[in-house]
Order: structure tokens, then sequence, then C-alpha cells
């Protein structure tokens, strides 16, 4: 198929990383838009955005833009598209709607208004409607409107790319997959500096470094939207995976290791990284990160710590960011420490200066990412 438009979704701060993944794979007319990146691409490129992209949410394929001041404009719109281009009557259909702006407020009701015309055309061409099937469709279809403006896309992607389908169980306030490995890519961390999740939790990052250290594709362990299309090429589709396959090492060329002091967290985080295929390559332990008494150099930590929530005052939460800062300078001369924190006032308890701050957000919580330098003797003998 002739090269056509492409948009891949992801969390504000990750545009950056997504769109050099993007590049990586050969895209063209790649362009960072706010919390997507849109370029053009073929069908293999579909496809492989889709496997092999470690930091978007969705892969999205445009088919119309209009402009739309009322309810009627909408539908009318909506039921001129030639619905038959992309699905039969027969199939099941589903639609995601996100809106904004002072016209249309209430996205739900533009998902039904949407369901309503792509049902009626299919009534007025073959005499029935096709039915809705939210959870497993044939089709999804994305309604995005801001203002007047409606862009409608074919989701390629169904359930957000942040599944990878090793998660059966997760800890409280874990990190969504895509930002994890979004927050690796932009911590530049090289894959050879041994990696340490001091309170792994879920075991997130670790995992997701493993992956990436392994070059395993995120889309190794799931299924997606496009192979239920009616144009699917499960020709091509298997030659993809077949080349994720052979790209893939054999183990990681580095240590990873992740340490919580919750046997709980580490029974979950080890089954994840076993259900991913890399439980052989991580190094779960039972560690206390305030009381070991490690003594360690030349580090890569990374960690997400609690924010507030999951602690029981204002004071706690201080006193627990001051005890983070002593162990990092104690104990880890000479590694660096990035730390992901929804708590500015916290961040700023841990006695130490950020050499770089970045602004995320985890789920709805604006966040901080921030680097620390521990040096092994003073910051001036280090430069």
């Amino acid at each position: 198929m002739d090269n056509f438009n492409i948009i891949a979704t992801t969390f504000f701060g990750l545009e950056g990383v997504l769109s050099e993944e993007i590049k990586a794979l050969g895209a063209r007319n790649v362009k960072i838009l706010t919390r997507a990146v849109s370029f053009t691409g073929n069908n293999t490129l579909l496809y492989k955005a889709n496997y092999f992209l470690r930091t978007a949410l969705k892969i999205l394929v445009p088919i119309t833009s209009f402009s739309a001041y009322n309810d009627k404009e909408f539908y009318d719109y909506l039921y001129k598209i030639n619905w038959q281009d992309y699905m039969a009557v027969s199939d099941t259909f589903a639609v995601d709607c996100t809106a904004s702006g002072p016209i249309f407020t209430h996205s739900k009701y533009l998902a039904l208004k949407c369901k309503d015309a792509i049902a009626d055309y299919f009534r007025s061409k073959k005499g029935r409607r096709p039915d809705v099937d939210t959870q497993y469709p044939d089709l999804r279809i994305n309604v995005h409107v801001h203002n007047a403006q409606v862009n409608i896309s074919l989701d390629s992607t169904g359930i957000p790319m942040s599944k990878r389908g090793y998660k059966t169980r997760q800890t409280e306030a874990p990190v969504n997959e895509v930002l994890a490995s979004g927050i690796l890519k932009l911590t530049g961390w090289d894959m050879s500096t041994p990696l340490v999740d001091p309170m792994c939790g879920s075991g997130t990052f670790a995992i997701e470094a493993c992956l990436m250290a392994m070059n395993i594709a995120p889309g190794s362990l799931r299924h997606f939207a496009l192979e239920k299309w009616r144009n699917f090429d499960s020709q091509l589709w298997s030659q993809i995976i077949k080349e994720a396959k052979e790209t893939k090492k054999e183990k990681p060329e580095v240590e990873i290791y992740g340490y919580d002091k919750d046997v709980t967290a580490l029974d979950i985080s080890s089954k994840n990284a076993i259900n991913a295929g890399v439980g052989n390559f991580i190094n779960f332990d039972y560690k206390d990160f305030f009381t070991s008494e490690d003594n360690q150099s030349g580090l890569f930590l990374i960690m997400n710590p609690p924010y507030g929530e999951r602690l029981e005052s204002n004071e706690d939460m201080l006193a627990f960011y001051k005890q983070l800062g002593d162990t990092f300078k104690n104990h880890y001369k000479g590694s660096s420490a990035w730390v992901l924190s929804a708590n500015i006032e916290a961040l700023k308890n841990l006695g130490l200066r950020s050499s770089k701050k970045i602004k995320l957000f985890n789920g709805p919580l604006e966040c901080r990412l921030e680097c620390f330098e521990m040096y092994e003797g003073s910051k001036k003998k280090k430069n």
C-alpha cells in the first residue's frame, strides 16, 4: 500500500523520544505534536509501529477531518463517510471519543452520535446495522474533537500499548509501562551501566530495562486491533514477528537489580518478569534501601518512591525524602540516581542539587523526573 498518514499518541514529555523511535523504524515526515507524533508510512511501518515502539500508547490511522459546530453537522459528516471501505455490516465496531472546548462538552454523547451515523449508514445501504462490541470489536474508531475541529481515525492498537501483557498483578501506584520505557530513554541509560531500582514495586523499571537490553519487542506478548481488520496482511505480520525474534539477544549485557522490603511486591515483580520472559535475567532481592550497608559506585539508580499519599503525614514524607537523599550520599558515591515524584516539595528535601529536571505526568499527576549525581569527591574534582 502507498504511504499514508499515521499518528502515534503518547504521554506529555515523551514526544521527543517517541519521534526518535519512529525515525529509527524508517518513517518519513515525522512531526512532534502535543502528546503525539505524526508521520507517514505504509502497512509495514504501521505494523512495526505497533510491535516495536516502546513509548507509544496508540497507533492511529486518520481517515478524515472536518469542522462541525453542532450535533447535526457532526452527524451529517460522519454519515457521509464510506464506511464500507473499512468494515462490513457483519463486523462489530466500537467508538472511543475525546472532546474539549466550548462547542462539544460531552464525549460520550458524541460517541453515541457517531455510532448512530455508522448504524444508519449501513441500514441505508444494507438494510441492517452492524453490532457494537466495546471489548473486542472488529473495528475500533477514534474520534478526537477540539473546539470545532473533528478528527476521525482508525485505532490499529486497541488496548493501549502500555498493557504489554506481562502484568498479572501489581502493587499500589505502579509506573505505567510506556512511561517507564520513556523515562529510561529520557535518562540516556546506556544499557551497559548496572541498573538498580531499590523500591521496585511491580518491577516495571527493571522489566522494561531488561526488555530494552535484550531487544525484545514490547508487542510480542499481546495482540492488536489491526489483526482483525479486513485487509490484515497475516504474511507481513508473521515476517515482522520473525524479524523481531531474530534480533532478540539471548541475555542482557548488563546487570539489572530490583530491590524491595515488601515480600509481596517482590513476589509480584518476580512473576511479572517471568511472564515477560526475562525472569532469569533480573536480580530481585529483599532489601530495605535505608538499612542496607551497601557502598556501591558506578550504578544507575532509578525509582518511583512514595509521593505522599502512601505516607501518613507530610512530616513523614519530608523525613522519608531526607533519608532518601542521605542514603544516596552515604552509600552510592560515584553513582547517579533518577527519581520520579509528584511531590516537588519533597524532592527539595533530598538535600541534593539535581543536574536535570524533566516535567512528566504519571496518570493525572504532574511529576518531576530529576537526576542526582553522587560524586566520589568534590564536584570540582569530578569536573
